[in-house]
């Protein structure tokens, strides 16, 4: 079976966490659980990091900018990566290491 566009950012952006030894999770969202959560919850040295993967010009839903204005103001890294910006994970895990 084929990889969805989406399935494929979520592929390079676990590549770059595991590459850089990074714990992340990934909520699934049901009936019982969060909706709007992050792709990607993840302690990257000791700070943490919610990544929104969209493929594409996808663009975030209101629950899910809702919830990673939330990470935002509670002192968190909300980011929102597609295939052009995989950089900016690697750009944020140099900045945490540098913080410690």
């Amino acid at each position: 079976m084929a990889m969805t566009p989406e399935a494929k950012v979520k592929a390079k952006i676990k590549a770059i966490l595991k590459a850089h030894n990074i714990y992340y999770a990934m909520p699934i969202g049901t009936g019982y659980g969060n909706s709007g959560v992050p792709d990607f919850l993840c302690c990257v040295y000791g700070y943490f990091i919610a990544i929104e993967a969209k493929a594409g010009n996808g663009t975030t839903t209101a629950l899910q900018e809702k919830n990673l204005t939330n990470v935002r103001e509670s002192g968190g890294v909300a980011l929102v990566i597609n295939e052009t910006n995989l950089a900016d994970i690697e750009m944020h895990i140099r900045l945490a290491r540098g913080m410690q």
